[in-house]
Protein backbone atom coordinates (compact mmCIF):
# COMPACT_ATOMS: atom_id res chain seq x y z
CA UNK A 1 0.00 0.00 0.00
CA UNK A 2 1.13 3.47 -0.67
CA UNK A 3 1.92 5.44 2.62
CA UNK A 4 -0.99 7.02 4.03
CA UNK A 5 -0.93 10.62 3.85
CA UNK A 6 0.66 11.11 1.09
CA UNK A 7 0.26 14.14 -1.35
CA UNK A 8 0.98 12.97 -4.51
CA UNK A 9 -0.21 9.49 -4.72
CA UNK A 10 -3.48 7.43 -3.27
CA UNK A 11 -4.81 4.06 -3.97
CA UNK A 12 -7.13 4.83 -6.78
CA UNK A 13 -3.54 6.25 -8.48
CA UNK A 14 -1.90 3.53 -7.29
CA UNK A 15 -4.16 0.85 -8.88
CA UNK A 16 -4.26 3.12 -12.13
CA UNK A 17 -0.17 3.36 -12.36
CA UNK A 18 -0.26 -0.68 -11.62
CA UNK A 19 -3.02 -1.59 -14.32
CA UNK A 20 -1.04 0.65 -16.87
CA UNK A 21 2.01 -1.27 -16.37
CA UNK A 22 4.18 1.82 -14.58
CA UNK A 23 4.15 0.37 -11.12
CA UNK A 24 5.46 -3.66 -10.24
CA UNK A 25 5.69 -6.34 -7.62
CA UNK A 26 9.32 -6.29 -8.24
CA UNK A 27 11.55 -4.92 -5.65
CA UNK A 28 15.34 -3.90 -5.80
CA UNK A 29 16.01 -6.82 -3.33
CA UNK A 30 14.09 -9.44 -5.07
CA UNK A 31 16.10 -8.39 -8.46
CA UNK A 32 18.93 -8.81 -6.68
CA UNK A 33 18.21 -12.16 -5.78
CA UNK A 34 17.05 -13.30 -9.02
CA UNK A 35 19.91 -12.04 -10.78
CA UNK A 36 21.72 -14.24 -8.08
CA UNK A 37 19.91 -17.32 -9.81
CA UNK A 38 20.20 -16.55 -13.22
CA UNK A 39 23.57 -14.67 -13.49
CA UNK A 40 25.51 -15.34 -10.11
CA UNK A 41 28.80 -15.93 -11.47
CA UNK A 42 28.04 -12.22 -13.66
CA UNK A 43 29.79 -8.88 -12.29
CA UNK A 44 27.18 -6.95 -10.82
CA UNK A 45 29.89 -4.06 -9.69
CA UNK A 46 33.03 -3.17 -10.56
CA UNK A 47 34.72 -0.92 -7.73
CA UNK A 48 37.29 0.99 -10.07
CA UNK A 49 40.38 -0.11 -10.80
CA UNK A 50 40.36 -3.16 -8.95
CA UNK A 51 37.36 -5.29 -7.13
CA UNK A 52 34.80 -6.69 -8.34
CA UNK A 53 31.54 -8.07 -6.69
CA UNK A 54 29.72 -11.03 -8.67
CA UNK A 55 25.66 -11.02 -8.39
CA UNK A 56 25.74 -13.98 -5.85
CA UNK A 57 28.25 -12.58 -3.71
CA UNK A 58 26.07 -9.23 -3.88
CA UNK A 59 23.12 -11.08 -2.58
CA UNK A 60 25.32 -13.20 -0.15
CA UNK A 61 26.31 -9.71 1.47
CA UNK A 62 23.10 -7.83 1.41
CA UNK A 63 21.69 -11.00 3.22
CA UNK A 64 25.12 -10.97 6.02
CA UNK A 65 24.88 -7.19 6.65
CA UNK A 66 21.04 -7.28 6.75
CA UNK A 67 21.30 -10.30 9.92
CA UNK A 68 24.16 -7.83 11.24
CA UNK A 69 22.01 -5.32 11.45
CA UNK A 70 19.13 -7.44 13.05
CA UNK A 71 20.87 -8.40 15.35
CA UNK A 72 21.53 -4.85 16.51
CA UNK A 73 17.55 -4.45 16.41
CA UNK A 74 16.99 -2.77 13.26
CA UNK A 75 13.65 -4.30 11.94
CA UNK A 76 10.92 -2.74 10.40
CA UNK A 77 9.78 0.92 9.57
CA UNK A 78 13.06 1.72 11.44
CA UNK A 79 15.21 4.29 9.74
CA UNK A 80 18.93 3.60 8.90
CA UNK A 81 21.15 6.76 7.98
CA UNK A 82 24.18 5.87 5.58
CA UNK A 83 26.87 8.37 5.05
CA UNK A 84 29.68 6.26 2.50
CA UNK A 85 31.29 6.64 -0.23
CA UNK A 86 30.55 5.28 -3.40
CA UNK A 87 31.30 1.82 -4.22
CA UNK A 88 29.60 -1.82 -4.26
CA UNK A 89 29.10 -1.93 -0.79
CA UNK A 90 27.19 0.98 -0.09
CA UNK A 91 24.67 -0.88 -2.63
CA UNK A 92 24.97 -4.12 -0.69
CA UNK A 93 24.22 -1.97 2.34
CA UNK A 94 21.11 -0.19 0.86
CA UNK A 95 19.69 -3.78 -0.12
CA UNK A 96 20.75 -5.33 3.25
CA UNK A 97 18.65 -2.31 4.67
CA UNK A 98 15.70 -3.28 2.50
CA UNK A 99 15.70 -6.64 3.53
CA UNK A 100 15.22 -5.89 7.80
CA UNK A 101 11.80 -3.64 5.96
CA UNK A 102 13.73 -0.50 7.21
CA UNK A 103 14.67 3.17 5.31
CA UNK A 104 17.74 4.42 3.98
CA UNK A 105 18.51 7.53 5.29
CA UNK A 106 21.42 8.48 2.60
CA UNK A 107 24.01 11.68 3.37
CA UNK A 108 25.97 12.90 0.89
CA UNK A 109 29.73 11.49 0.58
CA UNK A 110 30.77 15.41 0.25
CA UNK A 111 28.22 16.55 3.50
CA UNK A 112 30.19 18.57 6.40
CA UNK A 113 29.05 17.01 9.83
CA UNK A 114 26.78 20.22 10.16
CA UNK A 115 24.56 18.68 7.16
CA UNK A 116 24.66 14.90 8.36
CA UNK A 117 23.43 16.32 11.69
CA UNK A 118 20.95 18.49 10.44
CA UNK A 119 19.64 14.94 8.33
CA UNK A 120 19.77 13.04 11.51
CA UNK A 121 18.07 15.36 13.72
CA UNK A 122 14.93 15.67 10.94
CA UNK A 123 15.03 11.98 10.31
CA UNK A 124 15.74 10.43 13.53
CA UNK A 125 17.19 7.28 12.42
CA UNK A 126 17.98 4.29 15.01
CA UNK A 127 21.66 3.86 14.01
CA UNK A 128 24.17 5.74 11.87
CA UNK A 129 27.09 3.72 9.24
CA UNK A 130 29.72 5.16 7.27
CA UNK A 131 32.88 3.89 5.62
CA UNK A 132 36.04 4.07 7.50
CA UNK A 133 36.79 7.38 5.88
CA UNK A 134 33.74 9.30 7.36
CA UNK A 135 33.91 7.50 10.45
CA UNK A 136 35.18 9.95 12.45
CA UNK A 137 32.66 12.45 11.34
CA UNK A 138 29.91 10.43 11.51
CA UNK A 139 30.42 10.06 15.18
CA UNK A 140 30.62 13.46 15.60
CA UNK A 141 27.52 14.05 13.52
CA UNK A 142 26.13 11.24 15.66
CA UNK A 143 26.92 12.34 19.27
CA UNK A 144 24.09 14.88 20.00
CA UNK A 145 21.68 12.73 19.27
CA UNK A 146 23.19 10.10 21.37
CA UNK A 147 23.44 7.72 18.00
CA UNK A 148 25.21 4.73 17.72
CA UNK A 149 27.79 5.19 14.66
CA UNK A 150 29.09 2.36 13.37
CA UNK A 151 31.53 1.17 10.37
CA UNK A 152 31.38 -0.78 7.21
CA UNK A 153 34.21 -2.44 6.19
CA UNK A 154 35.00 -5.06 4.24
CA UNK A 155 31.25 -6.06 3.49
CA UNK A 156 30.72 -6.43 7.41
CA UNK A 157 29.50 -4.03 9.91
CA UNK A 158 32.08 -3.55 12.81
CA UNK A 159 29.77 -5.47 15.76
CA UNK A 160 30.08 -8.05 18.25
CA UNK A 161 26.52 -8.82 18.26
CA UNK A 162 25.20 -12.04 16.99
CA UNK A 163 23.41 -11.78 13.74
CA UNK A 164 19.69 -12.87 13.17
CA UNK A 165 17.56 -14.07 10.31
CA UNK A 166 15.46 -12.07 8.47
CA UNK A 167 12.47 -13.41 6.90
CA UNK A 168 11.63 -12.37 2.98
CA UNK A 169 8.11 -11.34 4.48
CA UNK A 170 9.95 -8.61 6.07
CA UNK A 171 11.35 -6.85 3.37
CA UNK A 172 10.08 -3.67 1.94
CA UNK A 173 7.17 -3.57 -0.60
CA UNK A 174 7.54 -1.59 -3.97
CA UNK A 175 5.01 0.69 -2.47
CA UNK A 176 6.31 1.29 0.68
CA UNK A 177 9.42 4.25 1.33
CA UNK A 178 12.74 2.43 1.17
CA UNK A 179 14.75 5.78 1.05
CA UNK A 180 14.46 9.14 2.42
CA UNK A 181 17.75 11.64 0.31
CA UNK A 182 17.97 15.05 0.78
CA UNK A 183 18.20 18.34 -1.77
CA UNK A 184 18.82 21.74 -0.90
CA UNK A 185 16.60 23.74 0.59
CA UNK A 186 16.31 27.65 0.21
CA UNK A 187 15.74 28.09 3.61
CA UNK A 188 19.12 27.37 4.13
CA UNK A 189 19.02 23.58 5.11
CA UNK A 190 18.40 20.34 2.94
CA UNK A 191 15.04 19.01 3.03
CA UNK A 192 14.52 15.53 3.35
CA UNK A 193 12.76 13.42 0.78
CA UNK A 194 10.51 10.73 0.90
CA UNK A 195 11.01 7.90 -1.73
CA UNK A 196 8.69 4.54 -2.89
CA UNK A 197 10.62 2.12 -4.93
CA UNK A 198 7.59 2.21 -7.52
CA UNK A 199 8.55 5.78 -8.60
CA UNK A 200 12.12 4.68 -9.22
CA UNK A 201 11.05 1.46 -11.21
CA UNK A 202 8.44 3.59 -13.66
CA UNK A 203 11.51 5.95 -14.25
CA UNK A 204 13.63 2.67 -15.06
CA UNK A 205 11.39 1.76 -17.44
CA UNK A 206 11.40 4.96 -19.53
CA UNK A 207 14.78 5.07 -18.76
CA UNK A 208 14.82 1.43 -20.55
CA UNK A 209 12.46 2.57 -23.35
CA UNK A 210 14.36 6.03 -24.26
CA UNK A 211 17.79 4.34 -24.61
CA UNK A 212 17.11 0.91 -25.50
CA UNK A 213 19.04 -0.35 -22.49
CA UNK A 214 19.68 -4.38 -21.81
CA UNK A 215 20.87 -6.87 -19.46
CA UNK A 216 24.09 -6.75 -21.83
CA UNK A 217 24.88 -3.18 -21.00
CA UNK A 218 27.59 -1.82 -18.95
CA UNK A 219 26.80 1.29 -16.92
CA UNK A 220 29.32 4.13 -15.94
CA UNK A 221 27.11 6.68 -13.36
CA UNK A 222 28.91 9.38 -12.29
CA UNK A 223 26.48 11.23 -9.87
CA UNK A 224 26.72 9.96 -6.06
CA UNK A 225 24.07 7.51 -4.98
CA UNK A 226 22.07 9.16 -2.79
CA UNK A 227 20.69 12.01 -4.92
CA UNK A 228 18.11 11.29 -7.53
CA UNK A 229 20.39 11.31 -10.59
CA UNK A 230 22.56 8.50 -8.61
CA UNK A 231 19.57 6.64 -7.47
CA UNK A 232 18.38 5.03 -10.82
CA UNK A 233 21.48 5.26 -12.69
CA UNK A 234 23.52 3.36 -10.13
CA UNK A 235 21.11 1.39 -7.96
CA UNK A 236 18.02 0.81 -9.44
CA UNK A 237 18.07 0.66 -13.30
CA UNK A 238 21.10 -1.80 -12.91
CA UNK A 239 19.79 -3.68 -10.63
CA UNK A 240 16.13 -3.99 -11.82
CA UNK A 241 17.96 -5.35 -15.50
CA UNK A 242 20.45 -7.46 -14.18
CA UNK A 243 23.35 -5.42 -15.82
CA UNK A 244 27.22 -4.66 -14.90
CA UNK A 245 27.84 -1.51 -13.41
CA UNK A 246 31.25 0.84 -12.87
CA UNK A 247 31.95 2.35 -9.69
CA UNK A 248 34.03 5.54 -9.70
CA UNK A 249 35.23 6.32 -5.72
CA UNK A 250 36.18 9.60 -6.91
CA UNK A 251 35.08 11.40 -10.06
CA UNK A 252 37.83 12.73 -12.60
CA UNK A 253 37.58 12.84 -16.03
CA UNK A 254 40.59 10.65 -16.96
CA UNK A 255 39.34 8.35 -14.63
CA UNK A 256 35.90 8.30 -16.22
CA UNK A 257 37.92 7.73 -19.55
CA UNK A 258 39.94 4.96 -18.26
CA UNK A 259 37.06 2.98 -17.15
CA UNK A 260 34.84 2.75 -20.16
CA UNK A 261 38.17 1.32 -22.35
CA UNK A 262 38.97 -0.64 -19.51
CA UNK A 263 35.38 -2.39 -19.08
CA UNK A 264 33.65 -1.77 -22.48
CA UNK A 265 31.12 1.06 -20.86
CA UNK A 266 28.17 1.31 -23.04
CA UNK A 267 26.13 3.62 -21.26
CA UNK A 268 27.73 6.95 -19.27
CA UNK A 269 25.30 8.57 -16.60
CA UNK A 270 26.42 12.14 -15.81
CA UNK A 271 25.35 15.44 -15.57
CA UNK A 272 26.44 18.06 -18.22
CA UNK A 273 29.34 19.44 -16.37
CA UNK A 274 30.91 15.95 -15.86
CA UNK A 275 30.24 15.69 -20.08
CA UNK A 276 32.03 18.59 -20.90
CA UNK A 277 34.83 17.81 -18.55
CA UNK A 278 35.61 14.10 -20.15
CA UNK A 279 34.60 16.25 -23.88
CA UNK A 280 37.65 18.86 -22.75
CA UNK A 281 39.94 16.16 -21.51
CA UNK A 282 42.91 14.27 -23.26
CA UNK A 283 41.74 11.49 -21.86
CA UNK A 284 39.02 11.67 -24.18
CA UNK A 285 41.14 10.95 -27.18
CA UNK A 286 43.89 9.01 -25.65
CA UNK A 287 41.24 6.15 -24.75
CA UNK A 288 39.25 4.30 -26.94
CA UNK A 289 35.63 5.64 -25.98
CA UNK A 290 34.12 3.70 -29.02
CA UNK A 291 32.14 1.01 -27.01
CA UNK A 292 29.72 3.91 -26.19
CA UNK A 293 26.44 3.28 -26.94
CA UNK A 294 24.21 5.88 -24.98
CA UNK A 295 24.74 8.93 -22.85
CA UNK A 296 22.64 10.01 -20.27
CA UNK A 297 22.80 13.39 -18.89
CA UNK A 298 20.73 16.58 -17.32
CA UNK A 299 20.81 19.16 -14.75
CA UNK A 300 21.97 22.12 -16.96
CA UNK A 301 21.98 23.33 -20.38
CA UNK A 302 24.57 21.37 -22.09
CA UNK A 303 26.60 23.23 -25.12
CA UNK A 304 25.79 22.19 -28.43
CA UNK A 305 28.82 22.19 -30.39
CA UNK A 306 31.35 20.18 -27.87
CA UNK A 307 28.57 17.58 -27.25
CA UNK A 308 28.25 17.19 -31.30
CA UNK A 309 31.92 16.29 -31.27
CA UNK A 310 31.56 13.97 -28.47
CA UNK A 311 28.95 12.10 -30.40
CA UNK A 312 31.18 12.01 -33.42
CA UNK A 313 34.07 11.13 -31.67
CA UNK A 314 32.49 8.26 -30.19
CA UNK A 315 29.59 7.22 -31.58
CA UNK A 316 27.58 7.69 -28.48
CA UNK A 317 23.93 9.26 -28.71
CA UNK A 318 23.60 11.58 -25.46
CA UNK A 319 20.41 11.42 -24.43
CA UNK A 320 19.18 14.62 -22.09
CA UNK A 321 16.34 14.84 -19.73
CA UNK A 322 14.27 16.95 -17.34
CA UNK A 323 13.52 16.27 -13.75
CA UNK A 324 13.88 16.40 -10.14
CA UNK A 325 15.06 14.53 -6.96
CA UNK A 326 11.29 15.49 -5.87
CA UNK A 327 9.05 15.20 -9.45
CA UNK A 328 10.89 12.70 -11.24
CA UNK A 329 10.89 12.46 -14.79
CA UNK A 330 8.77 15.32 -16.71
CA UNK A 331 10.75 14.71 -20.24
CA UNK A 332 13.37 13.17 -21.88
CA UNK A 333 14.79 12.63 -25.25
CA UNK A 334 15.16 9.36 -27.18
CA UNK A 335 17.16 7.26 -29.14
CA UNK A 336 14.41 8.11 -32.05
CA UNK A 337 14.96 12.34 -31.53
CA UNK A 338 16.98 13.98 -34.21
CA UNK A 339 20.32 15.30 -32.86
CA UNK A 340 18.70 19.21 -32.74
CA UNK A 341 16.05 17.69 -30.34
CA UNK A 342 18.40 15.90 -28.24
CA UNK A 343 20.81 18.55 -28.07
CA UNK A 344 19.38 21.39 -27.41
CA UNK A 345 16.26 21.00 -25.98
CA UNK A 346 15.26 18.23 -22.71
CA UNK A 347 12.72 15.83 -24.97
CA UNK A 348 9.03 15.52 -24.72
CA UNK A 349 6.53 15.82 -21.72
CA UNK A 350 5.92 12.25 -20.61
CA UNK A 351 2.19 12.26 -20.68
CA UNK A 352 1.33 10.40 -17.81
CA UNK A 353 3.30 12.90 -15.52
CA UNK A 354 0.53 15.29 -16.74
CA UNK A 355 2.61 18.08 -16.83
CA UNK A 356 1.27 21.83 -16.41
CA UNK A 357 2.86 25.26 -16.80
CA UNK A 358 1.97 27.57 -13.57
CA UNK A 359 2.40 30.93 -13.39
CA UNK A 360 2.38 31.64 -9.59
CA UNK A 361 -0.93 29.34 -8.88
CA UNK A 362 -2.60 29.94 -11.75
CA UNK A 363 -2.60 27.45 -14.50
CA UNK A 364 -1.12 29.18 -17.55
CA UNK A 365 -1.35 26.54 -20.54
CA UNK A 366 -0.26 23.13 -21.69
CA UNK A 367 2.25 24.47 -23.77
CA UNK A 368 3.93 28.25 -23.67
CA UNK A 369 6.03 29.54 -21.08
CA UNK A 370 5.89 29.48 -17.27
CA UNK A 371 6.79 26.92 -13.92
CA UNK A 372 6.49 23.59 -14.12
CA UNK A 373 4.19 21.45 -12.27
CA UNK A 374 3.55 17.08 -12.64
CA UNK A 375 1.38 14.70 -11.17
CA UNK A 376 2.09 11.02 -12.10
CA UNK A 377 3.75 7.85 -11.17
CA UNK A 378 7.08 9.12 -10.98
CA UNK A 379 6.52 11.49 -7.95
CA UNK A 380 7.79 11.37 -4.51
CA UNK A 381 6.36 11.21 -1.55
CA UNK A 382 7.17 15.18 -0.87
CA UNK A 383 9.18 16.33 2.00
CA UNK A 384 9.35 14.34 4.89
CA UNK A 385 6.76 15.58 7.40
CA UNK A 386 4.97 18.27 5.10
CA UNK A 387 8.02 20.69 5.08
CA UNK A 388 6.94 23.22 2.80
CA UNK A 389 4.40 21.72 1.50
CA UNK A 390 2.80 25.31 0.24
CA UNK A 391 5.92 25.52 -1.27
CA UNK A 392 6.23 22.34 -3.13
CA UNK A 393 2.75 21.79 -4.10
CA UNK A 394 -0.10 23.96 -5.62
CA UNK A 395 -3.25 24.25 -3.99
CA UNK A 396 -4.83 21.50 -5.79
CA UNK A 397 -2.06 18.79 -5.16
CA UNK A 398 0.49 19.17 -8.53
CA UNK A 399 4.11 18.89 -7.70
CA UNK A 400 6.18 22.47 -9.06
CA UNK A 401 9.76 22.38 -10.57
CA UNK A 402 11.90 25.35 -9.58
CA UNK A 403 12.30 26.31 -12.98
CA UNK A 404 10.60 28.14 -15.73
CA UNK A 405 10.39 26.38 -18.89
CA UNK A 406 9.25 26.74 -22.36
CA UNK A 407 6.81 24.11 -24.07
CA UNK A 408 6.67 24.41 -27.68
CA UNK A 409 3.78 23.28 -30.02
CA UNK A 410 5.49 19.34 -30.47
CA UNK A 411 5.95 19.37 -26.55
CA UNK A 412 9.24 19.74 -26.23
CA UNK A 413 10.61 21.56 -23.29
CA UNK A 414 13.76 24.14 -22.83
CA UNK A 415 14.60 25.03 -19.23
CA UNK A 416 14.96 29.02 -19.81
CA UNK A 417 14.99 30.18 -15.90
CA UNK A 418 14.53 29.18 -12.39
CA UNK A 419 12.47 30.49 -9.69
CA UNK A 420 14.66 29.49 -6.79
CA UNK A 421 17.62 31.38 -4.94
CA UNK A 422 19.99 28.21 -6.23
CA UNK A 423 24.01 28.31 -7.56
CA UNK A 424 23.78 25.24 -10.03
CA UNK A 425 27.40 24.16 -10.03
CA UNK A 426 27.93 21.51 -12.37
CA UNK A 427 23.91 20.46 -11.91
CA UNK A 428 23.89 20.84 -8.28
CA UNK A 429 21.73 23.02 -6.44
CA UNK A 430 23.21 24.96 -4.25
CA UNK A 431 21.29 26.62 -2.00
CA UNK A 432 22.57 30.32 -1.72
CA UNK A 433 21.02 31.28 2.05
CA UNK A 434 23.04 27.76 2.82
CA UNK A 435 26.10 29.56 1.34
CA UNK A 436 24.98 32.75 3.42
CA UNK A 437 23.91 31.12 6.70
CA UNK A 438 28.19 29.70 6.69
CA UNK A 439 29.77 32.73 5.42
CA UNK A 440 28.05 34.72 8.30
CA UNK A 441 29.40 32.91 10.89
CA UNK A 442 32.77 34.45 11.00
CA UNK A 443 33.35 37.06 12.82
CA UNK A 444 34.72 39.41 10.45
CA UNK A 445 31.35 39.16 7.98
CA UNK A 446 28.45 41.64 8.66
CA UNK A 447 26.54 40.55 5.81
CA UNK A 448 27.08 38.16 3.44
CA UNK A 449 25.55 37.63 -0.38
CA UNK A 450 25.63 34.66 -2.19
CA UNK A 451 24.93 34.42 -6.12
CA UNK A 452 26.47 32.53 -8.90
CA UNK A 453 29.32 33.56 -10.84
CA UNK A 454 29.73 32.13 -14.83
CA UNK A 455 31.80 29.57 -15.45
CA UNK A 456 32.86 27.92 -18.91
CA UNK A 457 32.89 24.40 -17.41
CA UNK A 458 30.63 23.98 -14.22
CA UNK A 459 28.32 26.51 -15.58
CA UNK A 460 28.13 28.44 -11.99
CA UNK A 461 30.44 28.63 -9.54
CA UNK A 462 30.19 30.35 -5.94
CA UNK A 463 30.60 33.74 -5.30
CA UNK A 464 30.35 35.52 -2.03
CA UNK A 465 29.93 39.20 -1.44
CA UNK A 466 30.34 40.64 2.11
CA UNK A 467 30.34 43.93 3.87
CA UNK A 468 32.76 43.28 7.06
CA UNK A 469 32.60 44.21 10.68
CA UNK A 470 34.72 47.60 11.34
CA UNK A 471 38.05 46.90 11.53
CA UNK A 472 38.43 43.61 10.85
CA UNK A 473 39.84 41.70 7.63
CA UNK A 474 39.72 38.58 6.12
CA UNK A 475 40.56 36.58 2.56
CA UNK A 476 39.04 33.73 0.92
CA UNK A 477 41.55 30.70 2.04
CA UNK A 478 40.98 32.23 5.75
CA UNK A 479 37.62 31.81 5.28
CA UNK A 480 37.50 28.64 3.62
CA UNK A 481 39.87 27.17 6.00
CA UNK A 482 37.16 27.91 9.08
CA UNK A 483 34.01 26.94 7.62
CA UNK A 484 35.65 23.49 6.73
CA UNK A 485 37.17 23.28 10.68
CA UNK A 486 33.20 23.74 11.79
CA UNK A 487 32.01 20.77 9.65
CA UNK A 488 31.04 23.34 6.63
CA UNK A 489 29.96 21.48 3.39
CA UNK A 490 32.40 21.67 1.12
CA UNK A 491 30.03 22.09 -1.81
CA UNK A 492 28.81 25.50 0.38
CA UNK A 493 32.15 26.82 -0.03
CA UNK A 494 32.77 30.12 -1.79
CA UNK A 495 35.05 30.56 -4.81
CA UNK A 496 35.47 34.14 -5.03
CA UNK A 497 34.89 36.69 -1.99
CA UNK A 498 34.45 40.11 -2.87
CA UNK A 499 34.60 42.89 -0.10
CA UNK A 500 32.54 45.65 -0.66
CA UNK A 501 31.43 48.66 1.75
CA UNK A 502 28.63 48.27 1.29
CA UNK A 503 26.54 45.96 -0.79
CA UNK A 504 23.52 47.00 -3.07
CA UNK A 505 19.79 47.47 -1.85
CA UNK A 506 16.44 47.69 -3.14
CA UNK A 507 13.99 50.22 -1.99
CA UNK A 508 12.75 48.03 0.29
CA UNK A 509 16.27 47.08 2.17
CA UNK A 510 16.87 43.77 0.13
CA UNK A 511 20.44 43.10 -1.27
CA UNK A 512 19.85 43.54 -4.74
CA UNK A 513 21.10 40.82 -6.10
CA UNK A 514 20.23 41.16 -9.66
CA UNK A 515 23.01 44.24 -9.46
CA UNK A 516 25.38 42.04 -8.09
CA UNK A 517 25.40 39.62 -10.92
CA UNK A 518 25.33 42.19 -13.72
CA UNK A 519 28.40 43.27 -11.99
CA UNK A 520 29.68 39.92 -11.68
CA UNK A 521 28.73 39.00 -15.47
CA UNK A 522 30.69 42.18 -16.63
CA UNK A 523 33.58 41.93 -14.29
CA UNK A 524 34.14 38.35 -15.74
CA UNK A 525 33.40 38.97 -19.50
CA UNK A 526 31.56 36.89 -21.83
CA UNK A 527 34.43 34.16 -22.37
CA UNK A 528 33.41 33.02 -18.77
CA UNK A 529 29.57 31.94 -20.04
CA UNK A 530 28.97 28.88 -20.94
CA UNK A 531 28.20 28.68 -24.16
Amino acid sequence: MVQAGSPTVDDADAARYRAAGWWSDLTVSRAVRRNATRWPAKTAYFDYPRAALSWSEFDSAATAIAEQLAGLGVTRDDRVAVWHGDSAAIHALFVAIERCGAVVVGIGARAGTREAAHILRSTRPRLVISDPQRERSAKVAAADLSLPALTLRDLSVDTDTPPHAVPEDQWVGPDEVFLINSTSGTTGQPKCVVHTQNRWHYFHQKAVANGELTAADVFLPLIPTPFGFGIWTTHTTPIYLGATAVVLGRFTAAAACAAIERYGVTVLCCVSTQLMMIMADPASRDHDLTSLRVVFTGGETLPYRPAVDFEELTGATILQFYGSNETGLLSGTTLRDSRRHRLRTAGRIVPEMSVRLFDGDTDVTATGRGQPACRGPATSLGYLGGVDHDQLFTRDGWMRMGDICELDAEGYLRVTGRTSDFIVRGGKNISAVAVEDAVAMHPAVAVAAAIPMPDPTFGEKVCVYVELVESHTIDLPTLNQYLLARGVSKELLPERLVIVAELPRSSGGKIAKGKLREVIRAELGPEHERT
